[in-house]
């Protein structure tokens, strides 16, 4: 390559740089004023650095066999800064492509003006909206329960969605119990360290992240809590503990002064509501005050089971997941009232059940009896896969199936619930932190007749986590029209 084009190369990347820093200050002006998120084919970018920007643009040519250039999503943040917003999720990168197809000469501005007409002239300053946080209590602060913190402060935004105002844990032994649980959300073995800022305040017995103060309630039991004492009312309550699942149990939490509604994060037992979000949440009444998020596999294999069946028809299937290992199995040898389970976790990969595929019934009663399950637990801290071995009613292909597949991830209304990766390089590393409840893996999709194979990831804290504050929004009425609307 001669001199000259080297330095075009570089030229060009440093011009993409400039535009991506620039882009930063108008998204979290969008965010912050107007509460508009926004997104590149799915992909958050609030928060995120030049380098994260120009990564999110380059992701674009996986999935829709084009190139997106900063240079066609920044003219459209510019545009969205000027129509005086209401609340929105607003994908830049599909509504930058949809210009550019469907344009036709029409100004940008004008374009985007009629695509968003629902939303536009509808910002109210917070003082006029009268709009108020909901306020959370998180019951429980393990992997889920930090996870969850995480995600909330990060979305606390303008500060008029959902409001994290208080932990429940049972006290350390330790002297400097406030700490190491500070310590714990702030640095992350796994997810990395927490973006932002966290203090302690022991006077007060809070943590404060990101400006957000949070208190650290102890107790041993959920009636004896009165949050109302530390201005906590009308509270969704999330319990990460597992302890309760059925409505006796979690019942506790609404004798607790101060709370409103209870959701748990594992599944429920007997007649309570076990929600996937995206499948069946139009199942939450007002009247439910119970309810369960399922499991992080249920939430993983539940949409793509739907879609398939809603297309194809599911005969019957196996689900085998393959599992990162949890903090109920053994670090070591030892007892455990589990079977196998009692084995070291970083040294085997463990057989054990899952109730994930009858549970798929709850969310699909279409479904029901159709499909087997089990799980092997192996040697890796989070990231796990689903096999998905199905007999359908018709035949396919694996061009066809992946096509299809393909545009549910990125144009149907399951696009928060289902992505899609088509690298022969992959591996479970490359899905810590994704969002997404479960990621079709197409390089590895078998189908022959009606008779297929299909590998979905998913990161069974994080993406588990973004499905549980999904059901939580819809629990305190927060909604967001989401542009541009599903096609499929």
């Amino acid at each position: 390559m001669s001199q000259d084009k080297l330095d075009a190369c570089f030229s060009d990347w440093t011009a993409k740089e400039n535009v991506a820093e620039a882009m930063i200050p108008l998204i979290g002006r969008l965010y912050r004023k107007y509460n508009v998120i926004t997104s590149i084919y799915g992909k958050a970018v609030i928060n995120q650095s030049v380098i994260g920007l120009l990564k999110a643009h380059r992701f674009v040519r996986q999935v829709e066999n084009r190139e997106l250039s900063v240079h066609e999503t920044m003219p459209v943040l510019l545009a969205l800064d000027k129509l005086n917003l209401g609340p929105a999720h607003i994908d830049i990168g599909k509504m930058a492509v949809r210009y550019s197809d469907h344009g036709s000469g029409k100004p940008l501005q004008d374009f985007l003006a009629e695509e968003l007409k629902e939303v536009v002239n509808r910002h109210k300053p917070r003082e006029e909206s009268g709009a108020a946080s909901k306020d959370v209590v998180l019951y429980g602060f393990g992997r889920i329960g930090r996870l969850l913190a995480r995600i909330l402060v990060e979305k606390a935004g303008g500060g008029e969605n959902l409001r994290l105002r208080a932990i429940v844990v049972r006290k350390g032994k330790a002297s400097n119990d406030i700490e190491k649980r500070a310590s714990l959300l702030r640095r992350d073995s796994v997810h990395g360290s927490f973006k932002g800022t966290i203090t302690i305040d022991e006077e007060n017995q809070g943590i404060i992240a990101n400006g957000n103060f949070i208190k650290v309630i102890y107790a041993n039991s959920p009636e004896s809590i009165d949050y109302t004492s530390y201005g906590i009312n009308n509270a969704i309550l999330v319990d990460n503990t597992g302890v309760w699942r059925d409505k006796d149990g979690l019942g506790q939490h609404l004798k607790a002064k101060g709370v409103a509604r209870v959701l748990l994060t594992a599944p429920g037992k007997g007649d309570i509501k076990n929600i996937v979000f995206g499948i069946n949440n139009e199942d939450i009444k007002a009247e439910d005050t119970i309810l369960s998020a399922a499991s992080c596999t249920t939430n993983a294999i539940t949409p793509v089971l739907k879609v398939i069946n809603d297309r194809y028809g599911i005969r019957d299937g196996h689900v085998e997941t393959v599992h990162a290992y949890t903090n109920d199995q053994n670090l070591i040898d030892n007892y455990h009232a589990g079977s196998r389970r009692g084995r070291s976790a970083g040294l085997n990969m463990v057989i054990t059940e899952t109730g994930a595929a009858k549970a798929v019934a709850k969310a699909l009663p279409e479904l029901a009896g159709k499909l087997s399950g089990n799980a092997i637990r192996v040697p890796i801290p989070n990231v796990s896969m689903a096999i998905l071995n199905l007999n359908l009613d018709k035949d396919t292909n694996v061009e066809e199936l992946n096509d299809y597949l393909r545009t549910i991830s990125l144009h149907s209304k399951y696009q928060k619930q289902i992505d899609f990766v088509n690298s022969p390089e992959v591996v479970s590393s490359d899905f810590v932190g994704s969002r997404h409840a479960g990621i079709v893996d197409a390089q590895a999709t078998i189908a022959s007749g009606n008779r297929i194979v299909l590998y979905v990831w998913y990161d069974n804290e994080a993406g588990y986590s973004a499905q549980v504050v999904r059901i939580v929004n819809q629990m305190a009425g927060v909604h967001y029209k989401v542009f541009p609307a599903a096609t499929v």
